[in-house]
């Protein structure tokens, strides 16, 4: 098969979920462009998304849900399968941040991090992946990780716990999902220009000390993730799996 033929996801269904804005919008958009139709899961006001991924000829089943919520991942699947048919991509990127130092740090605000940014990528990836597994046809499994994946980071406890055990859970769902053809990888995007990191950004100092590590000298876009995220999701990465790409600038490297 040619080359670029493998990155093709024509025929292909994705769940993204934090699609309603930042990195979730550009990865369902990036879906939408290599040819697959989108499950786009979203919390709040999703805006223009759906109109933007059928204008690319594309199917699109727009899927209110609170992922904080054990009811969320049953909501999704079947959602998804009443609309689209089948689940052959899971790209699971919604996130939650609260910020305050260790020693202030609340049990609520452990509590909600954690439902969202580990449980849920947890418990969504084992529904998706039965679904793969009685479809017989193989899947892809994208967790959306961090550089504070890696790295301690400051006043985001929880973030950074949910975070680095998202390496943990890439990496065992990877193992034993792949006698079924299902591969389970993450992406780390380095430091993002989101709503999450609006605060770090409006910090002139914190601003300028990021900027200044990061070899590529500039904040990354959600444009960014669009090549990686297409990789992952397509034939072209068939023989990667439990690996964590950094999508970064460079700043693990610096």
């Amino acid at each position: 098969m040619p080359i670029l033929d493998l990155f093709n996801l024509t025929g292909k269904v994705a769940i993204v979920t934090g699609a309603a804005r930042g990195l979730g919008t550009g990865l369902a958009l990036a879906m939408a462009e290599a040819g697959a139709d989108v499950a786009a899961v979203y919390r709040t006001d999703p805006g223009d998304l759906q109109a933007k991924i059928e204008a690319l000829g594309r199917r699109c089943a727009m899927i209110q849900a609170d992922l904080s919520s054990p009811s969320a991942v049953p909501h999704i699947i079947e959602a998804t399968l009443t609309a689209l048919g089948r689940i052959d991509i899971l790209i699971n990127n919604a996130g939650l941040i609260r910020r305050a130092a260790v020693v202030d740090f609340t049990e609520k605000d452990w509590d909600d991090v954690i439902a969202v940014n580990q449980r849920a990528v947890f418990f969504l990836s084992q529904a998706a992946a039965k679904v793969m597994i009685r479809q017989d046809n193989g899947g892809r499994i994208i967790n959306v990780a961090s550089m504070l994946s890696f790295q301690g980071g400051i006043r985001v406890g929880a973030y950074t716990a949910a975070k680095s055990a998202l390496l943990g859970i890439t990496r065992i769902c990877a193992n034993e999902l792949a006698a079924h053809d299902i591969t389970v990888n993450a992406i780390a995007p380095g430091y993002m220009a989101t709503d999450q990191t609006a605060p770090l950004r409006a910090d002139e100092k914190r601003n300028t000390e990021i900027l200044a590590r990061i070899p590529a000298g500039r904040w990354g876009s959600a444009d960014d993730l669009k090549g990686a995220a297409v990789f992952l999701a397509s034939a072209a990465s068939e023989y990667v799996t439990g690996h964590t790409l950094a999508v970064d600038g460079g700043w693990l490297s610096r």
